[in-house]
């Protein structure tokens, strides 16, 4: 005998409640109830056959509204009654509630779960339903006009789309339900599809334990939403080691970026809007998690999702666009791709997991130990070895920070330097602005393609702090200045070492020859230190006076920015303005938001001590 499962239920004697497990089974996928069983399947005999013949279908009709085959059965001289239930295409309720068979359990529907059904039962799905409260003049232009770019690029489309009207476009995209737009048009081409469907984010966090360190909310369509994660994934909650192939500059992240892509476009396409739950994605020093308000197609399981398996999107009308923006293909292959790249690369393979309840799916990213183990080496946790000795007893851990993947796209073949986990982009920036120190931040973002203007004030900010950048007067009308050197988050050697020839008006140049005068013609003190000797490094300033630096410069800065250029929690930026404020340092200037800061030039003495 077989235990009973999703489609067989044993019970020993009769009991109305008994009803319950019919109702689920008739939402569902149909089942047998068998009275006279016991749990191992094994025939005990039922009392009163003739009358439970008679009254279990005429409950059935008059309490559940469908009709069920009731059958008598025997063995080994023992009766017992068979009660079968065909799945129902209208929804059954019992007493109000509408029951549901799932696995070896029955569950009660309501809430996004009863709406779900619904829909089904009646051929409809959450993305086809109409939205009244949009129109075209709702939807952004600049929105549409990329898609149409993107699907001109990678020839899902023809050219011709890119004259077409935006009424031709929702058309062909089947975004219309009778006279109203679908819900899947908001979500693709509205600026603020959360507005309308709560939940429609991506919310991401960098978590060290239990503590969150910093955290950003992706909003707009859902083409924005994919190109801005990706972005902050891969600028500012990774680091990339750095290492060289021959003259080449190369970069290792912890996931490869088209593993991650992939996961993300998945989580954004197949994901349940109706539970209003946004797309939560976490990165830790050992991983990186997404957790998605979606469901599993039935009979799938986790362990089954890289099989052979044709494409079920939950979302039809999404999945359509995003197939002809080239986004993804019609085969189903997106994460099958993803194992198969993960183990060529030599990084584990991605795990899925349905969250407690069966209502989200969690899908994990774990770091490879010869990821984590340079990345410590980088970081300063494990020091490097640098001798024969210290060679001798190194561990384990050490020793795997060697071995890091061979990738043909991005390769670390040699320890990793630095300590910046965006060396790349900051690198790029330093370089931008040695030749336009005027540059604005939108212009920054905007020669450095791949980026957003908020990842590069989060760079900027570290720049400055890292004391490799420095803007000279006001924010307006100012401009960068590029202090080569070697420090804290490395850099290129200054062209005074190199021996080029300076502008006289250059900072780096001037402050030198200043550091001469004061040392009686001597050279400053750092170019008479041997070749190789490592500068000592200033002491950072106390958290105060970092804040009170940042608001100076940009006095509409938030407390989020705050807490990331800073590198801190929003609770601490938030208790240290409470304290600035009430030792007169600092004053708010207009409303929360919308208001500014204003820095108090107060003497430190009076203002008192700032830690």
């Amino acid at each position: 005998m077989t235990p009973d499962s999703r489609n067989v239920l044993w019970k020993r004697s009769w009991d109305d409640e008994h009803l319950q497990r019919i109702c689920g089974f008739a939402n569902a996928q149909g089942g047998v109830l068998e009275i006279g069983k016991d749990d191992a399947g094994e025939v005990v005999g039922v009392r009163g056959v003739l009358g439970l013949l008679e009254e279990i279908p005429n409950k059935a009709e008059s309490l559940l509204g469908i009709a069920v085959d009731v059958n008598l059965k025997s063995d080994s001289g023992r009766e017992y009654i068979e009660v079968v239930v065909a799945p129902h295409r209208n929804p059954v309720s019992y007493r109000g509630e509408f029951h549901y068979r799932t696995g070896s359990t029955k569950r009660v529907l309501d809430g996004a779960d009863l709406r779900r059904l619904l829909r089904a039962r009646f051929g409809r799905r959450w993305d086809g339903v109409a939205s009244p409260g949009v129109g075209l003049n709702d939807l952004d232009g600049r929105a549409v006009d990329r898609f149409r770019r993107r699907a001109v690029e990678c020839e899902r489309l023809p050219p011709e789309v890119l004259d077409e009207s935006l009424e031709e476009i929702v058309e062909n995209l089947d975004l219309r339900q009778g006279a109203h737009l679908k819900r899947t048009a908001a979500l693709l081409f509205h600026p603020s599809p959360h507005r309308l469907v709560p939940g429609a984010y991506v919310k991401l966090g960098c978590f060290r334990g239990p503590e969150l360190l910093f955290e950003d909310v992706v909003r707009g369509d859902l083409f924005t939403q994919v190109d801005v994660t990706m972005d902050l994934l891969y600028t500012k909650y990774t680091r990339g080691l750095i290492s060289y192939d021959g003259i080449y500059r190369v970069e290792t992240f912890p996931v490869p970026r088209s593993v991650m892509r992939e996961a993300v476009i998945n989580a954004v396409v197949h994901r349940d809007y109706a539970s209003h739950a946004p797309i939560r994605i976490r990165v830790r020093d050992d991983r990186i998690s997404i957790q998605n308000a979606a469901r599993l197609t039935r009979g799938w399981s986790a362990e089954e999702l890289a099989g052979e398996r044709s494409s079920r999107p939950h979302n039809p009308s999404i999945a359509h666009a995003f197939l002809r923006a080239g986004l993804i293909e019609a085969w189903g292959l997106g994460i099958r791709r993803m194992m198969d790249t993960c183990r060529e690369l030599g990084n584990p393979t991605p795990r899925w997991r349905p969250d407690a309840g069966g209502d989200g799916l969690r899908v994990t990213f774990p770091f490879s130990e010869a990821y984590r183990a340079a990345d410590a080496v980088a970081r300063g946790i494990v020091a490097p070895r640098t001798t024969e000795r210290t060679t001798a007893k190194a561990t384990p851990v050490a020793e795997s920070a060697r071995k890091l993947p061979v990738d043909n796209q991005k390769t670390a073949r040699k320890q990793p330097e630095g300590r910046n986990p965006s060396r790349g982009l900051a690198d790029r920036i330093l370089a931008f602005l040695r030749d336009n120190p005027s540059a604005s931040r939108r212009e920054i973002a905007e020669e450095l393609a791949g980026t957003t203007e908020g990842s590069i004030r989060y760079q900027l900010d570290k720049l400055k702090e890292s004391n490799r950048l420095r803007r000279v007067g006001p924010d307006r009308g100012g401009r960068w200045m590029v202090l080569d050197g070697d420090g804290a988050g490395g850099g290129s050697a200054s062209r005074a070492r190199s021996g080029k020839q300076q502008d006289p008006g250059d900072g780096a140049l001037h402050d030198n020859r200043q550091k001469t005068a004061r040392n009686g013609g001597q050279p400053p003190e750092e170019h008479q230190k041997p070749a190789g000797t490592a500068r000592k490094q200033p002491e950072p300033l106390p958290l105060p006076d970092r804040i009170l630096a940042v608001l100076r410069q940009n006095p509409s800065t938030s407390r989020r920015e705050l807490a990331a250029a800073l590198d801190t929690t929003q609770s601490t930026v938030r208790y240290r303005l409470d304290k600035l404020r009430a030792a007169g340092r600092i004053e708010r200037v207009g409303p929360d938001k919308g208001g500014h800061w204003k820095v108090l030039d107060v003497p430190q003495a009076e203002a008192g001590p700032s830690r």
